[in-house]
């Protein structure tokens, strides 16, 4: 074996290694293009026929092959933690009012501190409000009408 076959074939090997560590479909397209360009080395083809088929076959694995393994690979991906709280509802259990600096509310179970996106609307106890989105412990929640 060659000297420019073993470099592809440590290229590829350190690629997937890579993959395998993180998981996001980031550097296994480039790994198949440095098995295109291993195999040319074993066959005897020069460096650049090597190179051009290294970036040839990462391209068109990437373009033709990503979007359907993330469409499949991330198809079961479920929102968790503070990911799933925007959108849903929660109960008002202390009046919401921004100037006075209250409002609690229950969502799922667990009590939040929460403000309204407008500084002036107050949301009185036991309304449903709407969670817009999360800004640090405090759940920034709008009226639910």
């Amino acid at each position: 074996m060659d000297v420019e076959a073993m470099v592809w074939l440590g290229v590829m090997i350190v690629l997937v290694v890579i993959e395998l560590a993180t998981m996001g479909l980031t550097t296994i397209w480039f790994a198949g293009g440095a098995a295109a360009a291993f195999v040319s080395a074993l066959l005897g083809a020069n460096v650049i026929l090597q190179a051009v088929l290294f970036l040839v076959v990462s391209v068109l694995l990437l373009i033709f092959t990503r979007p359907f393994a993330a469409r499949y690979i991330n198809r079961g991906h479920v929102s968790t933690n503070v990911e799933a709280i925007p959108g849903k509802t929660a109960v008002v259990i202390e009046e919401i009012s921004n100037l006075k600096g209250t409002g609690r509310v229950r969502l799922d179970g667990n009590e939040w501190m929460a403000r309204t996106e407008d500084e002036n609307q107050v949301i009185a106890k036991e309304k449903l409000v709407y969670v817009l989105r999360v800004s640090g412990a405090k759940l920034i929640v709008t009226g639910k009408e």
